[in-house]
């Protein structure tokens, strides 16, 4: 039996970050997740957009912890050397209804503490983003809404906790825990049990599972399905802004913006579904953001699509973002309702969480030699020509293009392999490095990465998985 003093269950952005925070000290920590990889379920299939928190509802802790969350991600992003860039958003008012709505909205950004929301008039817009829809009356510009790439921040805050000591069981699903006299005793999973003081549910889509197993199921989590085009960079119609439309109470709409590498996004839907697992994309979603979208930028040309996706936000019912810690089950502490915001405010989370665990007991010292920087890997396409030539001469394999489409090296992928929690199937390789993320979708380079991993993982090519255990790629030779 293993034995820790806290398990993280959810290896998703807001495990990781917790993780992380809790990695600072010294204290011994397991994450948990039934996935082969870090990332989650939520945490890899969302708008990768860091919020302000301007449209959150006030007093909340939602709007709390995204609020304080927003101004970490400079320093975070260039200590864990995460992509991030802060373009801005604008909400375009298209209608006289609309336009009626935008002080509603900028009054309630003030109530949220994000006081740099400001009034724009159409023709403000339109010099900002030309392929607005020309009939806008005015909108609101909020600045600090940022893009991210969410693979690459939740692969760096487990990389960065992992260096810090903390131990990560993937591919293993919690299927018990255990209690005795008020208090936690062991998480029983499918690698076996470990024995714990602490256990912190951040289990998303599965977390009402989970609190279940001690009798704290006081919720349900239904799956909301969130269906998303990403359209080829080279797109005849393109935003600089993340362009958004003005939210009604069940979504923040479908909107337009830049992925940090260039691409455009465009959706998502907002589909409540009993299912935890269906993920399938279908016309009538696809269609309703095809309409929506053009309402705000009608020459969106989603013919340029290169792949849609679908994401599942773990939505609680009864609804809001929940922290619990009870008198009558020590060491146990549950979160709940983390839905759309969750990458945003996973860096606030982190604090917050270790924070009240401390309140309630918790006792903590700081480690003397916190690793507090990690550097990711070294993105080839972007390096000079210079500097390109130098990786070669250091190491041939630069000069091996796998993926011509994202100009992904051999020597990227076989990092991503061979890093802590290194890649072990295709989507893994491709969340790390970008190899299957161009206009062919790994219709060319695919083949190629199934023998890289294969060689580097020493196993057969059919023994490579698209993702989770028994998604094979191939199924045997032909000849």
């Amino acid at each position: 039996m293993l034995k820790t003093d806290v398990v993280v269950i959810g290896a998703g952005a807001v495990g990781c970050a917790i993780a992380r925070e809790l990695s600072k000290y010294e204290i011994n920590v397991i994450v948990v997740d039934k996935n082969e990889d870090v990332g989650g379920d939520a945490s890899k299939s969302n708008s990768a957009i860091i919020h302000t928190g301007y449209d959150a509802t006030p007093g909340t802790l939602e709007s709390q912890l995204v609020v304080a969350a927003n101004p970490m991600y400079e320093k975070l992003c260039k200590d864990l050397d995460v992509p991030f860039a802060k373009i801005g958003a604008i909400l375009p008012a298209i209608t006289d209804e609309q336009f009626e709505k935008l002080p509603e909205i900028k009054e309630k950004a003030f109530r949220n503490h994000v006081y740099d929301v400001e009034f724009l008039t159409g023709e403000q817009l339109l010099a900002m983003e030309p392929n607005l829809n020309p009939e806008v009356k005015g909108g609101l510009y909020i600045p600090r809404e940022s893009i991210i790439d969410p693979f690459i921040l939740v692969q760096a805050y487990a990389e960065n906790a992992h260096a810090n000591g903390v131990e990560f069981l993937l591919n293993t699903k919690v299927t018990g825990i255990k209690t005795e006299n008020g208090k936690i005793k062991s998480v029983e999973t499918t690698n076996g049990e470990i024995e714990t003081t602490y256990v912190i549910n951040s289990a998303g889509l599965y977390c009402d599972e989970i609190a279940e197993m001690v009798g704290k199921a006081e919720y349900k989590v239904v799956a909301r399905k969130g269906q998303f085009y990403i359209l080829d960079k080279n797109t005849s119609c393109k935003v600089e802004h993340i362009v958004l439309p003005i939210p009604t109470k069940v979504t923040k709409g479908k909107l337009m913006c830049p992925t940090i590498h260039g691409n455009m996004l465009v959706g998502p839907t907002a589909e409540d579904q009993e299912s935890k697992v269906d993920k399938s994309t279908t016309a009538e979603g696809l269609n309703s953001i095809a309409v929506d979208v053009r309402n705000l930028v009608p020459n969106v040309n989603l013919r340029d699509t290169i792949t849609q996706y679908c994401g599942l936000r773990p939505n609680r019912n009864p609804e809001g973002l929940h922290f619990d810690m009870y008198e009558d089950l020590e060491g146990y502490v549950n979160l709940s309702g983390v839905r759309s915001t969750g990458l945003t405010l996973s860096a606030a989370m982190g604090k917050y969480v270790v924070q009240q665990m401390m309140y309630h007991g918790l006792n903590l010292k700081l480690k003397e030699n916190f690793i507090s920087k990690r550097k990711g890997i070294v993105k080839f396409a972007e390096c000079t020509l210079e500097e390109q030539a130098a990786l070669i001469q250091e190491n041939p394999l630069y000069g091996n293009i796998i993926c011509r489409c994202e100009t992904i090296t051999e020597a990227e992928i076989l990092e991503a392999i061979h890093r802590p929690l290194g890649a072990k199937s295709m989507d893994a390789v491709k969340r790390r490095v970008r190899a299957g993320m161009g206009r062919c979708q790994g219709g060319f380079c695919g083949p190629k990465v199934i023998e890289i991993l294969a060689r580097e993982l020493q196993c057969d090519p059919t023994e490579i998985n698209k993702n989770n255990a028994g998604s094979y790629m191939v199924t045997g030779t032909t000849r």
